[in-house]
C-alpha cells in the first residue's frame, strides 16, 4: 500500500513538473512587446494608431513575429516626461519586455531611450523625432521607425527657398521636437537665401494662439511655418483660418500639422506640408496596407499607423536574423541594421545612427486627404550630429 501511495505521489509530482516545464516552454515561445505610448490626452489618437499599425503587421503574419507569438504589455505614458523613466524601468525590470516600443512625445522618448541604453534593452521609437535620439544620445540598442525632427522640416525649408519665398515667421510648441523642427526648417530655408522675420514659441500643450495670430497679421510675412500635432494642430489651423490669415499668408509645416484633416473641417483645405508619407502614393504595397488597415479598424491609416507598422517590420527583421531568439540582441541589431524595410511609405534603410533614410513628400490637403504633390527630398538622411556610434 505504501509503495502504491509513493508511486501515485511520484506520478502527480512528475505531472506537475512537466506542466511547469511546458509552461516555461510556452512562455519562451512568446516574444514580449512593451507598448509605451499615449492613450489619453493631446496625443491619444497618435498612440492608438501606432498600436493599430503594429498589431496589423503582426496579424498579417498569423499573430507571430519570426515564429513567436506576441504578448503585449500596454502602458499609457500620458505624454509626461516626468514619469517616463519610471514607466520604462518598470517595463524592462518588472515586466521583462523583449522590446520597448515608444513613444510619441520626444521628452518621453528621450528618457525611455536612456533606460533602454543603460539596461541594454532593444527599443524602437515609432514617432518621437527628437534629433538627439539618433544624434548625441544614439545607442546600439535604440532604433527609430519614424523620422528625425530635422528631416521633414529641413525639406520644407529647402522647398520654400526654391519657390522664392523670402520672409517667414516661425511658431512652435517649446519642447525638444518643436524647437528642432524650427531649427531644421531654418537651416534649409536660410541656406537657400530665406530670412526668419521672427521666431515665436509657446509652452506645450498650450493652445491659446490668438496673441500669435495677431502678431503674424501685423508682421505680414511671405509665409508662416509652424509645428503642432494632434488636437493642437487641428485647433491652430482652424484658428488661423478664423483669423482671416489663410487667404493672405500661406501656412506651412511638417506633415503632423495636417494629419487630423477631419478635425479641421474646411480650414485645412489647400494646406501644404512635408512628410515621409502621403495619401495617393498608389503603390501596390501602400494600397494593400491601406485596404488591410481599413478592414481591421474601420478607418483610414495615417503616418502614425505606418510608423507602428514599420516598427513591427523592423523587429521582425531582427528576430529573423536571430532565428526567433529575442535574447540574441547582437544578431537582432545586425538584422535590423542590414534590413531594407518594405514600407507603405516606400522602401527605406537605416542609417548608421539607426534613423530611416527616406523620401520626403510635399503633400497638399485636397478633399480631406493629404495628397502627394511631389518628392522634394529623395533618400534624405539625417546628419545625426553628435553620434559617435
Amino acid at each position: 500500500m505504501e509503495k502504491q501511495v509513493k508511486f501515485v505521489r511520484n506520478v502527480v509530482l512528475g505531472t506537475a513538473l512537466a506542466a511547469v516545464g511546458m509552461g516555461s516552454a510556452l512562455a519562451q515561445d512568446k516574444v514580449k512587446v512593451g507598448l509605451m505610448l499615449p492613450y489619453t490626452g493631446t496625443f491619444a489618437a497618435l498612440g492608438n494608431n501606432i498600436t493599430n499599425g503594429f498589431k496589423q503587421y503582426v496579424a498579417e503574419n498569423d499573430g507571430k513575429l519570426a515564429g513567436r507569438e506576441v504578448e503585449y504589455v500596454v502602458v499609457d505614458d500620458e505624454s509626461n516626461p516626468a514619469r517616463a523613466t519610471e514607466i520604462a524601468r518598470r517595463l524592462v525590470t518588472r515586466d521583462k519586455v523583449d522590446v520597448l516600443i515608444g513613444s510619441v512625445h520626444s521628452g518621453v522618448a528621450l528618457a525611455a531611450a536612456r533606460v533602454a541604453a543603460n539596461t541594454k534593452t532593444l527599443m524602437i521609437v515609432p514617432n518621437a523625432g527628437a534629433n538627439e535620439i539618433t544624434g548625441a544620445q544614439c545607442s546600439p540598442y535604440v532604433f527609430r521607425s519614424s523620422f528625425s525632427a530635422w528631416q521633414p522640416s529641413y525639406a520644407m525649408g529647402e522647398a520654400l527657398a526654391k519657390r522664392g519665398v523670402k520672409n517667414v515667421v516661425t511658431l512652435a510648441w517649446k519642447y525638444s521636437f518643436g524647437t528642432e523642427s524650427v531649427e531644421g526648417f531654418t537651416e534649409g530655408f536660410t541656406k537657400g537665401g530665406g530670412k526668419i522675420v521672427k521666431d515665436m514659441s509657446l509652452p506645450f500643450p498650450n493652445v491659446e494662439f490668438q496673441p500669435f495670430l495677431t502678431e503674424i497679421a501685423a508682421l505680414k510675412p511671405d509665409a508662416v511655418f509652424v509645428f503642432f500635432a494632434g488636437a493642437g494642430a487641428a485647433k491652430f489651423v482652424s484658428d488661423y483660418a478664423a483669423a482671416g490669415l489663410k487667404g493672405s499668408i500661406p501656412l506651412y509645416g511638417p506633415g503632423f500639422l495636417s494629419e487630423d484633416v477631419a478635425a479641421m473641417g474646411g480650414a485645412g483645405e489647400g494646406l501644404q506640408t512635408t512628410l515621409h508619407y502621403a495619401d495617393g502614393l498608389n503603390t501596390d504595397r501602400d494600397n494593400a496596407f491601406r485596404t488591410g488597415y481599413a478592414a481591421a479598424y474601420k478607418a483610414q491609416p495615417d503616418v502614425y499607423a505606418v510608423q507602428g507598422y514599420d516598427a513591427a517590420q523592423m523587429y521582425h527583421a531582427g528576430l529573423k536574423a536571430s532565428n526567433g531568439d529575442p535574447s540574441k540582441l547582437d544578431d537582432i541589431i545586425k538584422g535590423i541594421r542590414s534590413a531594407t524595410i518594405d514600407s507603405p511609405r516606400g522602401s527605406f534603410t537605416l542609417s548608421k545612427a539607426h534613423n530611416p533614410v527616406q523620401d520626403i513628400y510635399l503633400r497638399e490637403v485636397k478633399d480631406g486627404k493629404n495628397v502627394v504633390v511631389e518628392v522634394v527630398s529623395a533618400g534624405l538622411e539625417d546628419p545625426a550630429r553628435g553620434c559617435n556610434m
